[in-house]
């Protein structure tokens, strides 16, 4: 099977990952930029994947499966890298876990739904979301670098980072709310395999009682 270009930068955003980890431990600079660019190049390529797929009409099953994962992977490591470094610290890691959460459980529903042949399209604060998102968690890897660039009498980089990700949070909690309200009202004669919402609700449901 020959790989089409959005499918390759699809999957190079999820083979690239184990490079961003190892160079998020390069001491000094390195560490801090390397990362931050590795992270940049893997937004750019999430929204270019998608734009010369529907261009050039190559979208594909593969990729339809790729692309949200690839996404919520990069997203996930680039958050847990924080937290484990102190970064993402105290309260704020409520946010990185509000982000989290509401990635796995938007994925399970849209594939729930995807099974039933019905369509979830992004909304345009969905879109704003995720970039102030990207923007957080790139603003966060440059470190003491980018402290020492952007410093200012009461906030540097760090700050403005954390405030994002706060901002990114409670949109994740409005969009992701948006989302499976939209899922669980639509009407049953559109979901041709109603099991399928029963295991998806038992499944949530067992999620959320975890806690």
């Amino acid at each position: 099977m020959k790989l089409k270009i959005p499918n390759i930068l699809t999957i190079g955003r999820i083979i690239i990952v184990p490079i961003f980890v190892f160079t998020f431990y390069l001491p000094g600079l390195l560490g801090d930029l390397i990362p931050f660019f590795i992270f940049l190049l893997a937004s750019f390529t999430d929204f270019l994947d998608g734009l010369l797929a529907r261009l050039y009409k190559q979208e594909s099953k593969l990729g339809e499966l790729l692309d949200p994962i690839a996404d919520k992977i990069i997203v996930a490591t680039a958050l847990v890298l924080l937290v484990m470094n102190d970064t993402i610290n105290n309260y704020e890691v409520i946010a990185a876990i509000i982000i989290l959460i509401r990635e796995i459980l938007i994925s399970g529903l849209r594939e729930f739904l995807a099974k039933s042949q019905v369509a979830m399209p992004v909304t345009s604060l969905a879109k704003f979301k995720t970039f102030i998102q990207m923007l957080a968690i790139a603003i966060l890897l440059t470190g003491d670098s980018g402290n020492k660039l952007v410093n200012f009498q009461d906030y540097n980089a760090h700050t403005i980072g954390i405030v994002l990700l706060w901002l990114s949070a409670f949109l994740t909690l409005y969009t992701g709310y948006d989302y499976v309200k939209k899922g669980m009202t639509m009407p049953l004669t559109k979901i041709r395999n109603v099991k399928l919402l029963f295991f998806f609700l038992l499944k949530l449901d067992s999620f959320l009682t975890s806690f």
